[in-house]
């Protein structure tokens, strides 16, 4: 398959998972593999895997407990450094009009923008990355030259006042 072939997908899009429509994703072409937001992730009586997509606070939460008898476990290593130990399990997920079985790990993405963040391992010969190509537009950038002209003023309050800690 040639890269002609390939779908095109921006950095950002919508997908569809367990027939929940229009979940903003983000594309991530830095990770290695696919994660999901879940919750409530117990191993039940019968050595089964269940869980809740989302959380209770997120608009896409249904509180259906999902169990999973095809699972394993990942060394995850996120992009601050840090090493998690996390469940991974295959699920369908429609990209850009294309439906794909695919591993995602579980992972708690509460304070994440998108709650579901695809890699590399599931764009792979499957899709084109195009960065200039946006579904969910970006949240406006922040206007930094109040805290700027502060921080001309007297860096040693300003260090203290947002930093936390007295400048030396």
């Amino acid at each position: 398959m040639g890269t002609r072939d390939l779908k095109i997908i921006g950095n950002n899009t919508f997908v569809e998972i367990a027939g929940i429509k229009d979940i903003p994703a983000k594309v991530d072409t830095g990770a290695d593999s696919s994660a999901i937001w879940a919750s409530h992730i117990r191993m039940n009586a019968k050595n089964n895997l269940e869980f809740r997509l989302f959380g209770p606070k997120s608009p896409l939460y249904t509180g259906e407990t999902l169990i999973a008898t095809d699972f394993s476990v990942k060394q995850v290593r996120s992009s601050n450094g840090q090493v998690a130990l996390r469940y991974c399990i295959p699920l369908t997920v429609k990209i850009g009009g294309r439906t794909i079985r695919t591993y995602f790990t579980l992972a708690n993405r509460a304070r994440n923008r998108f709650p579901i963040l695809i890699g590399r391992k599931t764009l792979q010969n499957k899709f084109l990355v195009d960065v200039s190509k946006v579904k969910i537009a970006r949240p406006l950038t922040f206007d930094n030259r109040a805290l700027n002209e502060e921080l001309e003023s007297d860096p040693q309050a300003f260090h203290e006042k947002y930093m936390g800690k007295p400048a030396r």
